[in-house]
């Protein structure tokens, strides 16, 4: 929400200036406090839920949400859900938690390091840890590592490594790149594979649309067959 700032032209009009300058000022204060709140939330809905390449909703649709809790020291936790269709039978939904911590360092790099929780409540034999680290620089470009050592409940070692960079463009679009790379001990669990996306994005006001392209390399799309394939995907979310 915009400040509002109020100057007096002349002083003899201050008196009369006044009262309306102190509604603005709690106005701001409330407002202030309002985006101060340690406890953000999102409602979004998508074409296909894509991760890391690959649908997780057999190319259809997916409603989500999400909430987070975050301290005044950069700590913080969540969970986030959606439906997924990784074929007949279950699991139907998917149901995150989390915990983390994020920090700054200067003006430059802002580090992020999480341990997230890929919940499957109608198939529990599934649910596994990740780590994932995240390094931002000038707040336009990004390396992730992303660890578990029991991919899907397996026992396997994988590994997830990305970059990313966010340009913005006029209209108050943004532009998102980003190139990542999955591994698997042995191939156990599944196939190395490479995956990409080009987003464009816009809010208005609490809601962001984006519209990605998004793929796999060939080994990808041989490995995991239609769900690897390249798709365009619309997003859209609300939250605060």
């Amino acid at each position: 929400m915009k400040s509002v700032n109020r100057r007096a032209a002349l002083v003899a009009s201050l008196l009369l200036v006044l009262p309306f300058a102190t509604l603005a000022q709690d106005a701001e204060a409330e407002a202030e406090a309002e985006a101060s709140s340690p406890i953000s939330w999102s409602l979004g809905a998508t074409t296909d839920y894509v991760f890391r390449g690959l649908s997780q909703t057999d190319e259809g649709p997916a409603f989500q949400a999400g909430a987070t809790y975050t301290a005044p020291f950069g700590m913080y936790a969540g969970v986030w859900g959606s439906n997924v269709d990784f074929g007949p039978g279950d699991p139907n939904y998917e149901l995150d938690t989390f915990i983390g911590y994020n920090t700054d360092f200067g003006d430059v790099v802002n580090f992020d390091i999480m341990a997230n929780r890929y919940n499957y409540p109608d198939a529990g034999k599934s649910n596994y840890w990740e780590f994932i680290a995240k390094t931002s620089f000038w707040e336009n470009y990004s390396v992730t590592v992303g660890y578990t050592d029991d991919v899907f409940n397996s026992d396997t070692d994988g590994w997830y490594y990305a970059v990313g960079a966010s340009f913005p463009l006029p209209a108050d679009i943004s532009l998102d790149l980003s190139a990542g790379k999955s591994e698997f001990e042995d191939g156990e669990v599944g196939r190395d594979y490479m995956d990409w996306s080009v987003a464009l994005g816009k809010s208005f006001g609490p809601l962001t649309v984006t519209a990605a392209y998004i793929g796999t390399d060939g080994d990808g799309r041989d490995a995991y067959g239609d769900i690897a394939d390249d798709r365009f995907v619309l997003s859209a979310s609300v939250g605060m």
